[in-house]
């Protein structure tokens, strides 16, 4: 059997955390966790409640939310209009818009935040041992790394 090259290796490793990861976010999307929210919408609130200040400029959470900028601004606008964020003009850059978790934002997230954990220990934690969930972390982590 010949060697296989670098590109191959790359190639396989990439689909294979690829198609993990969409088995995965399909189990997690079908349970009966997010109650008036979508993932997206999760995602976004989750990226908002870890940042500095609970808030962030539009272009820096596009980098965390694997949306295009128009759909994340229009989600937003959603999030707005429901009172789980605030949009201002940055003061920095009157072209930008800053994204401020609410109080409410802030309580739908942390609820639904729990039983997202719960659901994620159901389909992940029985299929890797500590050590593995540790090291998928750490590649996980160099990789994301790498493309900045």
């Amino acid at each position: 059997m010949p060697p296989v090259s670098r590109t191959e290796r790359a190639a396989e490793a990439w689909e294979s955390l690829f198609r993990a990861q969409v088995a995965v976010m399909r189990n997690l999307a079908a349970d009966d966790v997010w109650d008036e929210l979508s993932m997206r919408e999760y995602d976004v609130l989750f990226t908002l409640a870890r940042a500095p200040g609970h808030r962030l400029r539009l272009h820096d959470l596009n980098r965390e939310i694997l949306l295009s900028q128009p759909s994340l601004s229009r989600l937003v606008e959603r999030l707005s209009g429901s009172g789980f964020v605030t949009r201002e003009c940055d003061p920095g850059d009157r072209r930008g818009t800053v994204v401020t978790l609410t109080d409410e934002g802030a309580r739908v997230q942390k609820s639904v935040g729990r039983r997202h954990a719960a659901s994620i220990r159901r389909h992940v934690g029985p299929a890797l041992s500590d050590d593995e969930l540790d090291t998928l972390t750490e590649l996980c982590a160099k990789l994301r790394g790498a493309q900045d």
